[in-house]
């Protein structure tokens, strides 16, 4: 287990929004597991998924995952490697089973069936002597011979599912279980000539010998010849159209066989237990080839979705940045069928925080979220879904993305929204990458400018984490002009005729234009709906000349509170030092009267005006 220095650290909701391993939708296919996962064995599939929530950050290892991917891909040997790594099935499990003493038979039977794969997974791996951690791990894959003889002489080749009912342990491996079990062999024989005998001597042709769990072994007699029964013979039990009986010599045999079969079961038990003690005794050697098989089955996997899936090797570097072309998000190429629009990054100590325009629909998120997943991938040692990549150390992963009320935590879509806003701004380094998709928007316009601003000029300045911020305030844009490190990016659309359609292709600079109306056209708002909004948008933009061309500040100024004159400082005063719960009703009824009055022969403040 890795500690958290040691991993790039991503919380549930930054897992949740970046589709790790569960979708926001509903096909768990198109997460970054579920396009990663190839694995041929169940813990090679839990190993991946662990290095995906947790990333690792030590590059020497990632390194050495790289080359030895590499390798693997260019030895052309997956496919039998996959072939082979399928048979050993899920030994981590049924080891942990084994530690607590509860494996089954068949646990044991694919236990013994695993160690036999050993020799086919540890060649082809030994193969690869060039790549180190190719060779570390077949290293730490032990041939297991001891193991895997003594449970190839302990077990039948097709163990039952519990011991309870015997049949688990071979014939050859104990001499006692063998003479005890040889007794219950015999009985057939014996069974079959008594009843020849008996029927002989009682000339009764009805009669048989059978053997039930309750009852035991008995002599069967139709009803009609039951009366011709020897006077040794004793009823044991009476069926409608027969009676069964019980002699001395059958009791007899009953005796021997049956506590032959008793102990027999019992020899077994104590075998099968012995045999988990002897194991146990193998358990932590057996554990790390469990694990070093896993480790294999997850590169062998990863050189298969690289080859697969078109991925190139990221650069490794020391240096602050994270750059890469013709980037791809999986998931989202894979699930639609148009060609997907690959698109680069530039992060690095001379751009720092990116703001994103451009309309809805336009790829902003998929952006955002392409550039945390190709991360995320280079610090599992993977390949990348672009055509070049250089990645710098990352310590966190931060996203505010998507919108969603948290009902059974009584906080609303903005408290959510400043939460996770909270998290990063306090908590993000300059080597964090950081995704903030529209911040402010679950509440007023100019309160949500306003904190998406401040934010943005906070992470720009003290916080300086490699930041992906996309926003439709427009006003925004002006922070590349005041903030060093800083740029912007659009994503880019055009109009034809009446039809907005989507380029997702990332260009420098600011959007020019918002395409609120389009996107809400193409999702079916009447146009009646849109014409309305169209001349009221055009009203609000002749308002709002003036306040545009100030800039942020004015309107962050329209925001902002204005000062009361001083009959309202009078009166804002005056209910300030009121004892509300001390004045009688017709006190407080006085007071109405009289500020009333007050406010009439002054002037006071009524929301962003002034009336006298």
């Amino acid at each position: 287990r890795q500690r958290r220095d040691e991993t790039v650290i991503m919380d549930a909701a930054t897992r949740r929004n970046l589709e790790i391993d569960s979708s926001l939708g509903p096909n768990e296919a198109y997460t970054l597991a579920g396009l990663m996962d190839r694995c041929a064995t169940p813990m090679g599939s839990r190993l991946l998924r662990s290095w995906l929530n947790q990333p690792l950050r030590d590059r020497p290892t990632l390194r050495m995952r790289q080359d030895a991917i590499d390798r693997l891909t260019q030895a052309g040997e997956i496919d039998a490697l996959h072939a082979e790594l399928e048979e050993v099935g899920d030994v981590e499990r049924v080891l942990a089973r084994l530690a607590l003493r509860s494996a089954k038979p068949r646990d044991l039977a694919r236990l013994r069936e695993a160690l036999t794969r050993l020799p086919l997974i540890r060649t082809p791996v030994a193969s690869m002597g060039d790549s180190p951690r190719l060779q570390a791990l077949n290293e730490a894959i032990a041939p297991h011979d001891a193991e895997r003889v003594l449970l190839e002489r302990a077990l039948v080749p097709e163990p039952p599912v519990l011991i309870r009912d015997g049949g688990v342990i071979a014939e050859g491996y104990d001499s006692e279980l063998d003479e005890l079990r040889a007794i219950s062999a015999d009985a057939s024989d014996y069974l079959n000539d008594l009843e020849a005998r008996e029927r002989e001597r009682t000339g009764l042709s009805t009669l048989k010998l059978g053997y039930n769990r309750v009852h035991g072994y008995y002599i069967e007699i139709s009803r009609a010849q039951s009366k011709s029964a020897p006077e040794d013979y004793v009823r044991r039990q009476t069926l409608k159209g027969a009676e069964r009986y019980i002699t001395p010599e059958l009791k007899e045999f009953e005796d021997k066989v049956l506590g032959a079969r008793e102990r027999a079961l019992a020899r077994e038990r104590h075998l099968y237990e012995a045999l988990l003690e002897l194991l146990n005794e193998s358990l932590s050697a057996l554990q790390e080839t469990a694990h070093a098989i896993a480790e294999v089955d997850v590169l062998a996997d990863l050189a298969e979705r690289a080859a697969a899936l078109s991925l190139v090797k990221p650069e490794l570097d020391d240096a602050p940045q994270i750059r890469y072309t013709g980037g791809r998000h999986l998931g989202v190429e894979q699930a639609r069928s148009e060609p997907f629009v690959p698109n680069d990054v530039t992060l690095d100590d001379d751009r720092r925080l990116l703001v994103i325009t451009g309309p809805n629909m336009g790829g902003k998120s998929t952006y955002m979220r392409q550039t945390a997943l190709i991360v995320i991938l280079a610090h599992i040692g993977s390949f990348v879904p672009a055509e070049s990549a250089t990645i710098g150390p990352v310590d966190r992963i931060f996203t505010r993305i998507g919108a969603g009320d948290d009902l059974t935590g009584g906080r609303s879509t903005f408290m959510v929204e400043m939460t996770e806003t909270a998290n990063i701004l306090n908590n993000a380094t300059p080597q964090s990458l950081v995704l903030m998709d529209e911040i402010g928007r679950g509440t007023s316009t100019f309160d949500g400018l306003s904190l998406a601003w401040a934010a943005a000029r906070f992470i720009g300045e003290q916080t300086q984490a490699f930041t992906l911020f996309a926003t439709h305030y427009f006003e925004l844009t002006s922070l590349a002009e005041e903030l060093p490190a800083t740029a912007n990016v659009h994503l880019d659309a055009t109009e034809h005729g009446q039809e907005l359609i989507f380029l997702h292709s990332v260009k420098e600079g600011p959007a020019n234009q918002s395409y609120g109306l389009h996107v809400a056209r193409l999702a079916g708002v009447p146009q009646t709906v849109i014409d309305a909004a169209r001349r009221y948008l055009g009203s609000l933009e002749r308002e709002l000349e003036e306040l545009r061309e100030a800039g942020p500040q004015g309107q962050l100024a329209l925001a902002a509170p204005q000062a009361l004159d001083p009959i309202g400082e009078d009166i804002k005063a005056r209910l300030e030092s009121l004892d509300v719960d001390a004045l009688t009703p017709r006190e407080a009824l006085d007071l109405l009267y009289e500020l009333t009055q007050r406010a009439r022969d002054g002037s006071i403040e009524t929301g962003t005006k002034t009336t006298r």
